[in-house]
């Protein structure tokens, strides 16, 4: 089976339905024991999983995504991230930097570890509020020019920061959080997204692992983990929301398919603009995750996850989502 392709943007890359979310080879959600990276990104390529989404904030991902493609650069679509100095923790706030100096020292540290002489999507990772978006897209836009970067994309930006970025340079990809468990994004920014022809690219569509029914107590997290610190894992919000996940389970049997799939399928029902990105570090999971685009979901379906219920936010700090910058004049 190979997965059938979309376009992001209204003149973005082709890339397959579903993509693969390379955070998941780093750090945060545990170690490598036992694990191929090369094994679950070659198979990921052969099935038609070409979009492969990395960061500069990932650790060793860029390094480990680059030494897996070396030799299938043309059938991928590479996209990575710059702008996050420090995510929120122990209180302490969000360090993002959108100057167009760090932008173009950014480009060149990750062309390094990928490896490669240009990137085919190039996302702003977090607004910078101090800088006004015009500044950043320009310094972006550079880059194009430069055959640095074929197309610009976003991450986590408001409507106000999508419209400016637009305005100066045509931005192929929006990406946010976006799954059953994460709404938010519905009533401003996907229809925005849809008039300028950005294509829409959820991350954590599975709900961090929530979504897959697999997760069926705290416990079951390792010490550690980041999702320990989410809301909605936590002890007043955890057992609520494991009921929501039954009710896909239990949409899922009816496929003969995995709640995991179900959720993916509901993504890939909001529309063709729509390229999901999971992220696993096992083969078994991403075939998993790739059978998605064989379930249609009825229209009945689609309902009864739509009104599915969600207790507690999708970040503890939600300074940093859907962001807006500084107005260009404000000086």
């Amino acid at each position: 089976m190979t997965i059938p392709t979309r376009t992001l943007g209204t003149d973005g890359p082709v890339v397959g339905a579903i993509g693969l979310g390379c955070m998941s080879f780093s750090p945060t959600y545990g170690g490598f024991d036992g694990i191929d990276p090369n094994e679950v990104i070659g198979r990921a390529i052969d099935l038609g999983c070409t979009l492969l989404d990395t960061a500069d904030v990932y650790g060793p991902s860029e390094v480990i995504v680059g030494e897996a493609i070396a030799k299938r650069r043309d059938e991928v679509v590479i996209a990575t991230k710059f702008g996050i100095i420090s995510a929120p923790r122990d209180g302490k706030p969000p360090v993002v930097n959108g100057t167009p100096e760090y932008v173009r020292s950014s480009i060149e540290r990750s062309l390094g570890r990928l490896g490669l002489d240009h990137v085919d999507l190039y996302y702003q990772h977090r607004a910078d509020a101090d800088v006004p978006i015009e500044e950043t897209i320009g310094a972006m836009a550079e880059l194009v020019a430069e055959g640095k970067v074929l197309h610009l994309g976003l991450s986590e930006a408001s409507v106000d920061t999508i419209r400016r970025a637009a305005a100066v340079h045509p931005i192929a990809a929006l990406q946010s959080e976006w799954s059953v468990f994460s709404r938010d994004v519905e009533a401003g920014i996907v229809p925005t997204c849809r008039e300028l022809g950005i294509g829409l690219v959820p991350f954590s569509p599975l709900g961090r692992g929530f979504l897959t029914g697999t997760i069926s107590a705290l416990d079951a997290l390792p010490d550690g983990d980041i999702r320990r610190s989410y809301p909605r894992f936590g002890d007043d919000a955890f057992d609520a929301n494991l009921s929501s996940v039954e009710i896909i389970g239990a949409i899922a049997a009816a496929h003969e398919a995995t709640a995991g799939q179900v959720a993916l399928a509901w993504l890939l029902a909001q529309g063709p603009d729509v390229v999901p990105i999971p992220g696993t570090k096992r083969v078994k999971y991403l075939e998993e995750n790739l059978d998605a685009v064989a379930v249609e979901l009825t229209a009945d379906e689609i309902a009864r996850l739509d009104a599915l219920p969600v207790v507690g936010d999708r970040s503890a700090d939600l300074s940093w989502i859907n962001r807006s910058t500084r107005p260009l004049a404000d000086r």
